[in-house]
Parts: C-alpha cells; sequence; structure tokens
C-alpha cells in the first residue's frame, strides 16, 4: 500500500474527482464507525477541525464531555473500488481519536495499540501479523434482510458448482486487491457457506486497518451479490465457526526474531518467550480475542478450534500452532480469536502477553502433540493444561480482574468493556431460548 501524505491525499482526491470522504473510526467494541465529509472539507478534516459528539458511541464518554475529534491518518488513503454517494467516487480516511483538548483519547483503541507499538520500539523490533479471517455468506429475502439459510452447502476446498459463493469471493478479492492487498489464497471453508480470503501480513496497526477495511469491503460485494455477509463465529449450530487466526511474528532489522537454526524445532528463546506470555495471560485477555456469547459456541471439542491452553508444533488442537515454515516465515499462530474481536485491542493485547513473557522470560510448558480435545482430567493435572473461559461470563470475569488487563487497556476501556459485557451476558442468561422451548415446554 502507498504511503500518502497529507499533500498526496489533496491531489488525488483533486485529480480522480472524489466527491465524498469518510472519516472512519472504531468503538470500544470493533464497530466500525464513521463521519463523511465533502471535498470541499477536506483541508479541514486534514488540519483535524473535524468534531463528533462522543457520547452518542458505544464506549467512548458522557454526554458532558462529548465533543471529541477525528485525527485522519493521511497513509490510509483509499478510494473505494464501488461507486456510492450519487455515483461519485468515495474514498476514506482512517482516524485516531482526541479529545477537546487535543490529547489522544483514552477510549481510542488504535492509539491503545501505537502505544503498545512504541514500547515494542524500545526493542528495535516491529510486529508482523498475518490474519486469517473467514465469514459467511447468507441468503436475504425479498426484502434485502438476512436469512439463516447459507448460500451453499458446500465443503473444504471444495469448487464450483458446489462453491456457489465463488464469484462473490472473487469480486471480494478483486476489490481488495484494487485497495492495495496482496491477497495470497481464498477459498471455501469446511462449514456450508463459510469462506476464507488469506492477505499477505503487515505492521501490526497496518493489519488491524487492513482488518476494518476487510470487513467492510467483504459486506459490501455480498450485498451487491444478493447475500449477507456475517463475521458471526458459530452461526450455523453442529458446523466450524469463523475464525481470526493471527499468524505473528517479530522482525529486527529485516531478519524474523522468532527463527533460530540451532534452537529446539529451530525457535529461538525468544520465539518461546512470546509464546509463554501468550500462554500464561490467554485467559486474561479471553473476553477482547473472543467477546461474545457467540463466541464460546465456537471454541468446543471436535471443529479444529482450541479449548486448552497449549501449544504445539503443527497440531491444530492446542491454543497455539507453530507452523512448519522456517527462516523469515517463522511464526507463531493463535488460534483462538474470532473476527468479532476489536482487532485493535486483540493485537495490543497479545502483543502485551507476549511482551511480558520476553521482559521476564516465561518459559512455555512442553508442547503437546497429542489430541487434546481427547485429554481427560488425569492427562490435564498431570500436564498441568489450563482450559480455556467456557463461556463469555467466565472470560469478562478474569478480564475484570487482571491488573495486567487494566493496565493495557487502560481504566477507561477496562471499565467500559467489562460493564458492556457483563450486561450482554446478564441479557443472554435471562432470555428464555428457543431450545429450552423445544426441549422443556411439552416434556414437564
Amino acid at each position: 500500500m502507498d504511503e500518502y501524505s497529507s499533500d498526496d491525499v489533496r491531489r488525488i482526491v483533486k485529480e480522480e474527482n472524489v466527491k465524498f470522504i469518510r472519516l472512519q473510526f472504531t468503538d470500544a467494541f470493533g464497530k466500525l464507525k464513521n463521519v463523511s465529509i465533502t471535498a470541499n472539507q477536506l483541508d479541514g478534516a486534514l488540519e483535524n477541525t473535524v468534531m463528533f459528539d462522543g457520547s452518542s458511541i458505544d464506549g467512548f464518554v458522557r454526554v458532558e464531555e462529548s465533543d471529541m475529534y477525528l485525527i485522519p491518518d493521511p497513509t490510509t488513503f483509499e478510494i473505494f473500488p464501488w461507486k456510492s454517494e450519487g455515483k461519485s467516487k468515495t474514498a476514506r480516511l482512517i482516524c485516531d481519536v482526541k479529545d477537546v483538548h487535543g490529547e489522544p483519547f483514552d477510549g481510542c483503541c488504535r492509539t491503545i495499540l501505537k502505544d503498545v507499538l512504541k514500547e515494542l520500539k524500545e526493542f528495535g523490533m516491529d510486529f508482523h501479523v498475518g490474519p486469517e479471517v473467514e465469514f459467511f455468506l447468507f441468503e436475504t429475502d425479498e426484502k434485502g434482510n438476512p436469512t439463516l439459510e447459507t448460500h451453499d452447502q458446500a465443503g473444504y476446498f471444495d469448487l464450483a458448482p458446489d462453491d456457489l459463493g465463488e464469484e462473490a469471493r472473487r469480486d471480494i478479492c478483486l476489490a481488495l486487491e484494487e485497495m492495495g492487498f496482496e491477497i495470497e489464497a481464498s477459498h471455501h471453508e469446511c462449514a456450508p457457506g463459510q469462506h476464507e480470503i488469506d492477505f499477505k501480513y503487515e505492521e501490526a496497526l497496518k493489519t488491524a486497518d487492513n482488518v476494518s477495511t476487510f470487513k467492510l469491503v467483504v459486506k459490501n460485494i455480498a450485498k451487491q451479490h444478493g447475500l449477507h455477509a456475517s463475521f458471526m463465529p458459530k452461526p450455523v449450530p453442529g458446523e466450524s465457526g469463523a475464525c481470526m487466526h493471527l499468524n505473528q511474528s517479530l522482525f529486527k532489522d529485516g531478519v524474523n526474531q522468532f527463527y533460530d537454526e540451532n534452537g529446539q524445532g529451530q525457535l529461538s528463546d525468544i520465539a518461546f518467550y512470546f509464546m509463554g506470555g501468550l500462554l500464561k495471560y490467554a485467559r486474561e485477555y479471553a473476553a477482547i480475542t473472543n467477546p461474545t456469547v457467540n463466541s464460546y459456541k465456537r471454541l468446543v471439542p471436535g471443529y479444529e478450534a482450541p479449548t486448552d491452553i497449549a501449544w504445539a508444533m503443527g497440531n491444530r488442537s492446542p491454543l497455539i500452532r507453530v507452523p512448519v515454515a522456517r527462516k523469515n516465515g517463522t511464526r507463531i499462530e493463535l488460534r483462538n480469536p474470532d473476527p468479532t474481536a476489536n482487532h485493535y485491542l486483540v493485537l495490543a493485547t497479545v502483543l502485551s502477553a507476549g511482551l511480558e513473557g520476553i521482559k521476564n522470560k516465561i518459559e512455555p510448558p512442553a508442547d503437546y502433540n497429542g489430541n487434546i480435545y481427547s485429554m481427560d482430567e488425569k492427562e490435564r493435572e498431570r500436564t498441568q493444561t489450563p482450559q480455556f473461559p467456557e463461556n463469555l461470563m467466565e472470560a469478562v470475569q478474569e478480564l475484570e480482574n487482571s491488573d495486567f488487563m487494566k493496565r493495557v487497556l487502560g481504566d477507561h476501556i477496562h471499565n467500559v468493556y467489562v460493564t458492556a459485557k457483563k450486561a450482554e451476558w446478564n441479557d443472554y442468561r435471562t432470555t428464555v431460548h428457543q431450545w429450552e422451548l423445544d426441549r422443556y415446554l411439552t416434556q414437564y
């Protein structure tokens, strides 16, 4: 992707006759928001004069302290490859958020990630992340509303005519490439209507911005095909769920710091310490990486989704997998996150956990190469393998009691997040669901 300056943005908007610019930002729970301006207002936006009402955004501020500024990052400028706003060209700028005094806002998740990356810079390293973001395609009704009918009944790596999402997926890839993505692969996933598009790893902040763009493009192109795209982790009972696996590595002066030709499995001490941190704090960041009630319906045995806090070389059942690639391809794959998560906060928390591992030389346990789903309590006790939280409330309680997460997220986001997720769980547990009615209404 090109690295634009403010002057570049002004020039391109004029040359390409862009009429509207969306100033995008992400709320505390990962939902993309925007303020749309005309090209005539661009100079003011680039001079950081655009204000909005923060009291109306989830996780931001109270009404008496609502004025906030959007601070566009010119390096994120892109023109959307589809026409909108009266068939005029529309572009976007991703923004940070500042308060009325011009100070970074405590609730800006992009700023939280940038702060953790500054800490990493003290080690002279960069954090590279390649996400695997999965999604489902559903049919829509005559009014364009989503149904529960998946677009096809195909399976893993199937192709047309079984894979009915091939055309939509192709158009998504083409749109992403127009916006600067390097697409590495796209294919049908295991479940009916489930798809995956992999794009090349980038430095962490750019990766987080890319995930925002990816979700927006997927939903827009799916809609053009008369479909509804969903990133819900487990929309189809009895089938695999949608993940957001994170392939992570640390680089210094262009050299992968996770690789050591003479290390165990050709992994460096830094790689092992980083894994140690990820494993130690997994229960504490679980509510960030897996933030919904539905997230934990994906994390059950039998669907290649982790349920236990362990690691292995190649084995897909534990929390962490180390793929076989080495040298500059050496990476650690964290397998629990899902695409409902706020990707800025996910990268901030997992990087912080890995850094804690490096700073404190936290050794991971021995790798587990059996089928971890078949582990009984005796084996779990012998290997001292903790379980990942089984539901949202268990994860929220871990987050609430974590001094480490409070430090990473800051008091504002930590408090807002815990309060909101407790309310979400309470709403879920007090609702009578169709399963209960089907099971008990006539039985008792």
